[in-house]
Order: C-alpha cells, then sequence, then structure tokens
C-alpha cells in the first residue's frame, strides 16, 4: 500500500517529518510579571510598566491567573502537571527585549506530556504527542515600517503571558500539521485559556521541518519561525520539505537553521543559524522562587473544565446518531455546536445539522460573520426544520425561505411560517394539483416519453420539468411517484 503521506523526488519518495511549537497567549488581563494591560490594539508603548521596560531594581510578580491558565490547558491535553516548576532566563539579544533576557522555562516546565487527536481525512484520528507546555513572556515588537531609516519598538507585548506548546515530531504532511493546529486551537478557545485569534498574533506556530527517506534516522531540521496562518502553515511546509529534498538531490546538505515563510512569494529564507538550548545559556531566574502548588490547585481547576471538542463529539454521535464528520464539523468551535444543540432541542437532529453546516454556516462564511453574528437564530433555524419535516416546505423551498430570513437580518424578526405565509411558499400536497401537473409535462413532450421508456434514468428530466412549473412547492416524493407511475416505470 503506497504511503499517501510520502513526496516524490527525482531520485524516489521522500517523507516529511514535522514537530511543532505554538506559542499561545494567555487569556489575562494582566501580563505573566506584572500589572500591564493586555488589551490588543492599544498605542504603541502605552501598557507598559516598569518591569516590562526593565528599569532599574524592578522584580517580577508572578500572575496567579496566568498559572491557572497553563494547568488548565494542560488538564485538556491530558498532560502531566508538574506541581514545582522553576523559572529560567534564556539570554540573547534583540532590540525589542529590553532585559537582554526572556524569562522561561527550560528543564522544568509547568506541563509535561500529553496527546491531542487530530481528524483527517476519510475519518481517520491520529494521535500526536506533546512533548511539554512551559510558560513564558512574550518579547516587544520592532517596527520596521514607519520610517524610511529607522526601526521603532512597541513594548506593548513585552512581558505577555505566552504558553509555548511543543510536540513530538510526529506529524508527516503539511494536512496533519493543518490539524493539529486547528484542533489545538479549538481546545484552547474551548477551555478560554487563549482567543486563538490568529490574525492578531495571540497563536502563532514555529515549524520544524526535516525529510528523510522512509525508514532512515531523522534528517537535519529547519524551523520556520512565527507563521500566523493555517494556510500559511501548509505553504510553508510545502515549500520548505521540497526546498530540502531539491538541495539533498543535487549532492547538498541541509544547514540546521531558522528561516521565515514569505506569503506573498509563497517560500521560506534564510534568517539565521538555529542556535541550541546552550547558546541560550539558560540558568535559573534568581528573581522567581520555584513554582510550587498543591494537588489541590490541580484538582480544583480540573472539576471545572468544559465538555471538550472529542468528547462533544462524541456525544453528538451517540446521543444524536450525527456521522463522525457531521459531528466533527460542529464542534469545531464551540459556539457552532451551541447553536446547533439549540436548533436540534426536540427534532430531528440530522435535519437539523444539514441545514446548519449547510445553509447557516455557508450564508456566514459568504457575509463574513461569526455564529454569534447570525441573522438568524438558533430557535429560527429550528422552526424551518419542522416547516420540512412536516412538508409544509421542501427542502429547495427551505434553502430560499432560510436566505430571506438572512437578508432581512434580525430587525425583521420574522420567523419562518410567517415568510411561507406571505410569499405563498407552502408546498403543495394535493395529488390531484400535482397529477395535472404532470399530465400536462407529459403531454407536452411525447418525444421525451418514449426515451425515458426506453432509458428510465430520464424519469428525472420529467420530474425537474414539474418542479419547475409548481415554482418548487410541489413535494417532491409524490412528483417522482407520479411521474413513475405515468411513464409505466414503476416495478
Amino acid at each position: 500500500m503506497t504511503n499517501k503521506n510520502l513526496i516524490a523526488g527525482a531520485t524516489g519518495d521522500w517523507e516529511i517529518v514535522l514537530g511543532l511549537e505554538v506559542h499561545a497567549q494567555v487569556s489575562s488581563n494582566a501580563k505573566l510579571f506584572s500589572g500591564a494591560a493586555t488589551e490588543f490594539g492599544a498605542e504603541p508603548n502605552t501598557q507598559v510598566s516598569l518591569v516590562d521596560a526593565a528599569m532599574p531594581g524592578m522584580l517580577p510578580v508572578i500572575n496567579q491567573k496566568c498559572v491557572e491558565q497553563a494547568v488548565r490547558t494542560g488538564l485538556g491535553l491530558k498532560a502531566q502537571i508538574n506541581n514545582y516548576s522553576v523559572f529560567d532566563r534564556k539570554n540573547y539579544f534583540y532590540p525589542d527585549l529590553p532585559q537582554g533576557y526572556q524569562i522561561s522555562q527550560f528543564q522544568q516546565p509547568i506541563v509535561g506530556e500529553g496527546v491531542i487527536d487530530i481528524d483527517l481525512d476519510g475519518g481517520e484520528v491520529k494521535t500526536v504527542r506533546i512533548e511539554r507546555l512551559h510558560l513564558e513572556q512574550d518579547a516587544g515588537k520592532s517596527l520596521h515600517d514607519q520610517h524610511p531609516n529607522m526601526s521603532f519598538v512597541d513594548l506593548n507585548r513585552s512581558g505577555v503571558a505566552l504558553m509555548e506548546i511543543v510536540s513530538y515530531p510526529d506529524m508527516r504532511s503539511a494536512a496533519e500539521a493543518q490539524a493539529y493546529v486547528k484542533k489545538l486551537r479549538a481546545i484552547l478557545r474551548y477551555l478560554g485559556t487563549c482567543d486563538g485569534n490568529m490574525e492578531q498574533g495571540s497563536l502563532r506556530a514555529d515549524v520544524n521541518v526535516s525529510v528523510r527517506r522512509p525508514g532512515d534516522p531523522l534528517g537535519t531540521r529547519c524551523e520556520i519561525k512565527n507563521v500566523n496562518s493555517i494556510r500559511f502553515i501548509g505553504q510553508a511546509i510545502e515549500h520548505e520539505a521540497r526546498r530540502q529534498i531539491d538541495i539533498i538531490e543535487d549532492g547538498g546538505s541541509i544547514a540546521q537553521e531558522t528561516r521565515l515563510f514569505d506569503p506573498k512569494n509563497g517560500e521560506t529564507r534564510s534568517m539565521r543559524s538555529k542556535e541550541e538550548a546552550h547558546d541560550y545559556r539558560y540558568f535559573p531566574d534568581p528573581d522567581l522562587l520555584p513554582l510550587s502548588f498543591s494537588q489541590e490547585f490541580v484538582d480544583t481547576i480540573a472539576a471545572s473544565l468544559p465538555e471538550l471538542p472529542d468528547d462533544k463529539k462524541a456525544r453528538f454521535i451517540a446521543d444524536y446518531g450525527l456521522s463522525p464528520y457531521d459531528a466533527s464539523v460542529l464542534v469545531s468551535e464551540g459556539e457552532n455546536a451551541d447553536f446547533f444543540e439549540a436548533a436540534a432541542a426536540g427534532r430531528d437532529a440530522k435535519a437539523t445539522a444539514n441545514m446548519v453546516i449547510g445553509s447557516v454556516f455557508a450564508g456566514l462564511n459568504k457575509a463574513g460573520l461569526s455564529i454569534s453574528e447570525s441573522p438568524v437564530s438558533a430557535e429560527q433555524v429550528g422552526q424551518l426544520v419542522d416547516l420540512q419535516s412536516n412538508d409544509t416546505v421542501s427542502s429547495r423551498i427551505a434553502k430560499e425561505v432560510f436566505e430571506l430570513m438572512f437578508e432581512e437580518g434580525p430587525d425583521q424578526g420574522k420567523d419562518p411560517a410567517v415568510i411561507v405565509e406571505e410569499k405563498g411558499l407552502k408546498q403543495v400536497t394535493d395529488t390531484g394539483a400535482i397529477e395535472a401537473a404532470v399530465d400536462e409535462v407529459i403531454q407536452a413532450n411525447p418525444d421525451k416519453v418514449e426515451q425515458a421508456r426506453e432509458r428510465p434514468k430520464m424519469a428525472g428530466w420529467f420530474v425537474g420539468q414539474v418542479m419547475q412549473a409548481t415554482g418548487g412547492k410541489a413535494n417532491p416524493q409524490a412528483v417522482n411517484k407520479l411521474v413513475m407511475q405515468k411513464l409505466g416505470l414503476e416495478e
């Protein structure tokens, strides 16, 4: 059996090996070691305390909320929670790093090994191992487009709490890496520990890429820094893997380095040679005591965890009879799942799922809206499902009614039954009226009748003509049955 993840090169097949380091900004009103605000979009250098600016004599003080959020995330990743951890200084120079070091965790992180199950095409589920989660402070931001000759520094992000979530190199394709980030983002958002807004930089990934012949030892990896969209993650991996394969097949070797992804050109470019841990001269931060907390602290947080995506998916399959695919789509965002459950209460869950995944999600996607901004409420979607289930409207008319509700928006406040009545969209179930329409179409097309009797699949053409003649309001099942009878095709 061919491995679908293998990439064909000029000299044979290659395998990509991927590990991700995801930086997730902790949802907290204050920074990791100071009381400065963390709100996105503030004027440059307006959310900077003396600690963040590394003024002499300023000492860091740990933010308990950030610790709780890290533990909460670890529990959501089914990971080992370390009741004793240490903050270290990671030493390097960069203009937007005021201290000349970053307070991070190295050998003793707050969270140890965990797992994430990712959903792949064809219903396949793969487990990706988490190596660790540690807390660290973010650096500031260098601004290179404010002046023709100078770069500016904005320290608003300096000291913001990050969770660095490090995977093992368990992924083997761009699709798997993208599925991993999507699932991790969903878990974080369910937990409320990170808002996951990649476009604002609160979730970004460093992607480690290497290639090898299937079965060979791991190759030399390159790290692609700060990729801030799931689409770009896929593009960066595809380009970097091909770049490495071409170099090796041409007789060269891969230099371990840090690279950047250029989305405009769809390629990676060299940034600097990759540092090793010893290059950062890690040592325990002398200004911070080791972080120690009780098991009771962990248990209290564990008791407050919400139902997470995997558990919700299993419940949707068991309780609502949904397919694994439909359940996966609905639980990808907590708000989507809540909307579906509100719409499906007391009615056909499968029909509701079809309408939510089809009409609702399609409408929102086209309009660029989130589920919380939907012009059509969950209750109205449920009412529309009822009208379809009791044959008041056909599936085609149900889509038309939804589009009308969506366009009119919440201010109109019209329920689907009102729209159906006002627009005269009620489904025709009178068999006499339907039979008359069928007879009319058959009489007008004698040549097609003969063709249909020779090729029974052509009966569908007559059904379509009758539906068109009745404005889509005829009951499709009744039309189909009568057409088959009139053409003498019924068994």
